[in-house]
């Protein structure tokens, strides 16, 4: 597959080694804009933003996935395949499944639960268990610690549904599993595949056992910590 791609209209070499990538490509448009130098749009097919600048002098590309599985399934492929992208950090929100994670916690999905039939593409024969890439990991455990930031982390539960009527989400708590959210699973399978570094670090949006619930406005505009945090990775990544 030639670049650009069905997807992605960026041109050979203006995406950097490390990505961030929310979900809302105007969290994307947020993130360049408020933290990169010399952010450029480099991606706006079917509005999916993707822009290349610098922080702290280390090229970094932030783009939008959208929303659930089968789009960022898409979007990291080709990035990890076709624009020799080795690093995606997913920076979202998530629903907070333990009382104690308040609105705007940062988490770090050390694995990736799912409901997702994502896995059964590569015909395994048996469950495959999507995991974070261990530097990254570790890399976003001490830029937290750097920056004061309490970042729990744990595992994630990726589901591909976000209005849940069997009331299967809640039952992942008595596993101890932080929040649910739609993306992670799938993007951590995109990278074992290819053999590339995968990380998701979300923001509690709201917490499903307490009820509470961040405007959407917030959703889209707020969550810098997770941010920070993600960038440093980078930074880390680069040295």
């Amino acid at each position: 597959m030639p670049v650009p791609t069905p997807h992605i209209e960026a041109k050979a070499g203006q995406i950097a080694k490390t990505v961030l990538m929310p979900g809302d490509p105007l969290r994307s448009k947020f993130i360049a804009e408020t933290f990169l130098e010399n952010p450029v749009l480099v991606n706006n097919v079917r509005g999916v933003q993707g822009y290349t600048g610098t922080y702290k002098g280390v090229p970094v590309s932030v783009m939008a996935s959208g929303m659930g599985m089968p789009s960022i399934g898409i979007y990291s492929y080709e990035l990890f395949t076709q624009y020799d992208v080795e690093s995606i950090i997913r920076v979202g929100s998530a629903g907070a499944l333990q009382k104690d994670l308040k609105l705007g916690d940062v988490v770090a999905g050390m694995g990736a639960c799912t409901n997702s039939n994502y896995a059964a593409q590569y015909g395994l024969g048996g469950t495959f268990a999507p995991i974070a890439d261990f530097d990254l990991l570790m890399a976003a455990v001490e830029s937290a610690k750097e920056l004061g930031v309490k970042m729990p982390v744990g595992n994630l539960y990726s589901s591909d549904t976000f209005y849940d009527a069997a009331g299967r989400n809640m039952r992942f708590q008595k596993m101890g599993v932080m929040a649910v959210e739609m993306e992670a699973a799938a993007l951590y399978c995109n990278a074992a595949y290819t053999g590339k570094r995968a990380l998701a670090i979300c923001s509690i949006s709201d917490n499903l056992v307490t009820g509470e619930e961040l405007p959407p406005a917030d959703r889209q505009n707020t969550f810098t910590n997770m941010m920070k945090i993600a960038l440093e990775v980078a930074v880390k990544m680069a040295d």
